[in-house]
């Protein structure tokens, strides 16, 4: 395990526990809270109001999600699976959408291009 004064993302020092977490883009959280939402909604009906943190996250990933479709969520997924970045690296990408090589380096110091 590392600490504070030795972790470094652009070198990708950040400790176990991160390099082997499965990380996750906005669009991915919002489809699993927004099933979770449904879920809950039709369990309590409209007599019990929701958790007030599902709502709130929910709205979040929602407004920052580039992609709103399960099947784009996957075909990103996938193309970005296919350059071996570490989960962070692809989540970042996949959530910032950068338009450049040059822009994704800036973004992601880490990348090996």
């Amino acid at each position: 395990m590392l600490r504070g004064e030795d972790e470094d993302a652009s070198e990708l020092k950040i400790g176990e526990d991160f390099l082997k977490a499965k990380c996750l883009m906005n669009s991915e959280v919002a489809i699993l809270l927004e099933h979770r939402y449904d879920q809950m909604k039709q369990m309590s009906g409209d007599s019990t109001p929701l958790p007030q943190v599902l709502e709130k996250s929910l709205q979040y990933v929602k407004r920052f999600s580039r992609f709103t479709n399960q099947g784009s969520v996957k075909q990103v997924r996938e193309v970005l699976s296919r350059y071996q970045l570490a989960e962070f690296e692809l989540a970042v990408i996949g959530n910032l959408c950068p338009e450049t090589v040059e822009e994704a380096k800036a973004i992601v110091p880490s990348l090996k291009l």
